[in-house]
């Protein structure tokens, strides 16, 4: 049989006090006699009591939980950002409800009207691609909402992170300075974010009259994923001496593989990948990448959604934090 949760009353009962003394310590523990606090804290200890929010949540509309949306959950990018946000939120009171859409704009929509069904004070998203059905919640919701990950436009209130068609712009044209010329872009998933950066490296590309190929693939992103990418590129380009890889771990995969067939990086095939994982620090050659701000990202999103929440002004739709280029030993 299922064991019933204590409730204030079995507390209230177990002390002899009214439900009044024991909900008014739960709310502030000040506001009552020390004595009192300390025999209501050991009975809920011994209890195991957990109170029950939804009539607060109820009655005064406010939830002290904000909504966080994050693609993937095996992804370090995000495992950074949600840390970031935790840090600020955990401070100021507020929960994080954490939901997972595996890059689905359908799955994003269900899991957004799931997290206003339970009030949350806030959304942080990190999509900017939205169904025209979440738009609608969003606005009828009338929360304040922020989009992360990237900045390369406007969002529906404001948006946080970084230039990802500027950041692999960036690094594609380092490779070329560094005189490798036949550069090939490994994508995963093909989300949002691995287009805009396609669209970077074609711009590199272009820029200096080289002919841009990318490896186009649904597939998620892994290390094995990179390796598979790199066999298939020595088949269909063998001229191939350059690869800008969508992550790390597609670069990693493909630094293994290059390693595995004996082809020297980067005297053969120059690598980079993008975010600056730990583990891109860990190999030899060390992994060039583009460094991005993952937890100050998250940091900010929070201290920004908290800002409106406290009713300040939006001061900037737009916050752009930059990126770094990391040569490493791979390019």
């Amino acid at each position: 049989m299922k064991q019933k949760r204590p409730t204030l009353q079995d507390i209230a009962a177990h002390l002899g006090m009214t439900k009044m003394t024991v909900s008014r310590y739960l709310r502030n523990p000040n506001s009552v006699a020390k004595d009192t606090q300390q025999r209501i804290a050991a009975a809920i200890e011994q209890f195991g009591y957990i109170p029950n929010r939804a009539p607060e949540i109820l009655s005064n509309a406010k939830s002290k939980a904000i909504g966080v949306l994050l693609p993937s959950l095996t992804n370090h990018v995000f495992a950074d950002v949600l840390k970031g946000i935790e840090q600020i939120a955990d401070i100021a009171g507020y929960q994080t409800m954490l939901a997972h859409y595996g890059y689905s704009v359908k799955k994003e929509e269900e899991r957004i009207e799931s997290l206003l069904s339970y009030n949350v004070d806030g959304l942080i998203l990190s999509e900017n691609y939205h169904s025209l059905r979440t738009l609608k919640m969003i606005e009828i919701a009338n929360i304040p909402v922020i989009e992360i990950m990237d900045s390369s436009q406007a969002g529906i209130q404001q948006v946080i992170g970084f230039d990802n068609v500027v950041a692999a712009q960036a690094m594609v044209e380092t490779m070329i300075q560094r005189g490798y010329k036949n550069i090939v872009y490994f994508t995963a998933r093909m989300d949002k974010r691995t287009q805009l950066k396609m669209q970077g490296y074609e711009q590199a590309m272009k820029k200096y009259g080289l002919e841009p190929y990318s490896l186009i693939t649904e597939a998620a992103s892994s290390f094995t994923l990179g390796g598979k990418q790199l066999r298939k590129i020595l088949e269909e380009r063998p001229e191939t001496n350059g690869i800008f890889c969508t992550n790390d771990d597609l670069a990693i995969g493909a630094l293994f593989e290059c390693q595995r067939l004996g082809i020297a990086v980067p005297q053969q095939i120059a690598i980079a990948g993008f975010h600056g994982h730990d583990v891109g620090f860990s190999v030899t050659p060390q992994l060039a990448t583009v460094m991005t701000p993952r937890l100050e990202i998250g940091k900010l999103a929070a201290q920004e959604l908290l800002a409106r929440l406290n009713k300040e002004p939006l001061k900037e739709k737009i916050i752009d934090l930059g990126f770094k280029i990391h040569l490493g030993e791979s390019i």
